[in-house]
């Protein structure tokens, strides 16, 4: 039975108390995870220099996660090429302890334009959409290399990093905080030549060129690759931002086609896909 229109249309100064309370006690939640907000320093911030809503440091790290599990329900993975196990830990992987660098790591990176959908990276990243409604030419916003943002706590923690995933996800986070060289050198460690967890690999390979400003390159590795939901979605994503736009709205269309509705990814891919229809 539906609720009469008043009580949906009003919300009662008792539930705005429980639903702070409820706030409060997921960030007391979230600071013991190693997952809150960072404590505010004693130093000015310039005025607009950072966005009046942070990012939630929890949703960002579930997110920067979420690129495995659509390699999971990847066309490979559903006719059960993969063993239960191997879907299993990419579908719902818990086992990597968040860094204590990265609630920091999210509140002072700068907005994102050409975004690729892989380990350490999250859609909430490209937060600042004036670039890209501007119009004009797309391949001027692509990722440039920049200064490193990896402090030595957080190389340290990628480098404890043991088995498949973790060094996976640990390199994507060095990616992201622009520790290249390590991020490499992770990516090469103990990641099998055969099987779905080198398709996960070739992908985060190719968005670490993607991020270091090799676009060409990158994209021609994401061609080679057997295609699969971030695939096509990156496939699409640097087509776009290379002025092929009829190739990015192909590739787009099949990737958010396969994204679910409730996926910030999807969403993200539907911006893309709406700029490659409107590009000439």
């Amino acid at each position: 039975m539906s609720q009469p229109r008043e009580t949906n249309d009003r919300v009662s100064a008792g539930s705005v108390s429980e639903l702070f309370a409820r706030y409060l006690e997921r960030q007391v939640d979230a600071q013991a995870e190693g997952l809150g907000f960072p404590t505010a320093s004693d130093e000015v911030e310039p005025y607009d220099s950072v966005p009046v809503q942070p990012i939630d440091p929890r949703l960002a790290w579930d997110e920067a996660r979420s690129v495995l599990k659509s390699f999971a329900c990847s066309s490979g993975f559903s006719r059960g090429q993969a063993p239960d196990r191997l879907k299993a830990e990419l579908q719902a992987p818990t086992t990597v302890k968040v860094p204590a660098d990265w609630p920091q790591l999210v509140a002072s990176y700068e907005p994102a334009v050409a975004l690729a959908f892989a380990l350490g990276n999250y859609p909430q990243l490209v937060r600042d959409l004036h670039p890209l409604l501007a119009g004009g030419d797309l391949s001027a916003l692509r990722a440039r290399p920049a200064g490193q943002l990896a402090s030595p706590t957080l190389v340290d923690w990628a480098r404890k990093q043991s088995g498949t995933y973790s060094r996976l996800l640990a390199a994507g986070v060095l990616r992201l905080a622009r520790a290249y060289e390590v991020a490499a050198e992770l990516l090469d460690q103990g990641t099998p030549e055969t099987g779905e967890w080198l398709a996960v690999r070739e992908n985060e390979r190719a968005a670490l060129a993607w991020h270091r400003g090799l676009a060409q390159e990158a994209l021609a590795m994401w061609e080679a690759q057997a295609e699969s939901v971030p695939v096509l979605f990156n496939r699409g994503m640097a087509c776009l931002f290379l002025g092929r736009t009829e190739e990015a709205r192909s590739a787009l269309g099949k990737a958010v086609a396969a994204l679910p509705d409730s996926s910030s990814w999807h969403h993200l891919g539907q911006l893309y896909l709406a700029l490659a229809s409107e590009t000439k």
